[in-house]
């Protein structure tokens, strides 16, 4: 069985996500945040210390993006994997790598921040400058949701997973508030689907069950 190690409301939601939408059997193990630091032994399965790490056999995996490209290549065919003779291919490839080196890399610094770091590294001009970089980047999202319901091939796919959760951040950490109309359906309708609430309601009840607390909310 595929297990999944995750932290409430972090990146590794990409790849639990896709697990609901792909509707495969896995195991949720939660750790509390940031795990290299509050459950150290967890540095003896995965030395980066980071999240998420996926094992699926012999296969492990540390970034969520391609989590989400591996799990629905190999349990495929789905639709929610642009293939390479379809015309939107790049486009697809394109927005998977986006979500991360471009949406998601500013939002950690605007975190780190404005609410991990003790008060007194908080450096208000950091989060300000890196918040402004993210949404400035999610113009991007802003056009392409303007002419579709979602970010390529006329279909919902693991690049609307995977750029979903940097919308998801942005709304944990204060930033919504600033989306476009466009970023703001688009949020509004990836929130509605079947795969996304299973997810939620998964990491909810896995953080219960192993008593892992979620995180605050700004």
């Amino acid at each position: 069985m595929i297990t999944l190690y995750h932290c409430d409301a972090a990146r590794s939601f990409r790849p639990l996500w896709m697990l609901e939408e792909l509707g495969l059997p896995y195991e949720l193990k939660m750790l509390p945040f940031p795990p290299r630091v509050f459950a150290k032994e967890y540095l003896g399965i995965n030395p980066l210390g980071t999240i998420p790490f996926m094992v699926d056999g012999e296969t492990k995996m540390t970034e969520s993006s391609g989590i989400c490209h591996y799990l629905g290549t190999k349990y495929g065919p789905t639709p929610l994997i642009v293939g390479p003779d379809e015309p939107d291919y790049g486009a697809f490839l394109n927005w998977m790598y986006f979500s991360d080196a471009t949406l998601t890399f500013p939002q950690t610094l605007v975190l780190r921040y404005s609410q991990l770091e003790p008060e007194e590294r908080r450096n208000p001009q950091v989060s300000g400058d890196y918040a402004k970089w993210f949404l400035g980047r999610l113009r991007a999202v802003e056009a392409a949701a303007a002419n579709s319901e979602f970010l390529c091939a006329e279909r919902f796919t693991a690049a609307d997973i995977a750029n979903g959760y940097a919308l998801r951040l942005a709304s944990n950490i204060g930033l919504a508030k600033d989306f476009g109309p466009n970023v703001a359906a688009y949020w509004a309708r990836l929130q509605q689907r079947e795969g996304y609430k299973r997810a939620v309601a998964s990491e909810q009840k896995a953080g219960q069950e192993q008593n892992v607390a979620p995180r605050a909310r700004p």
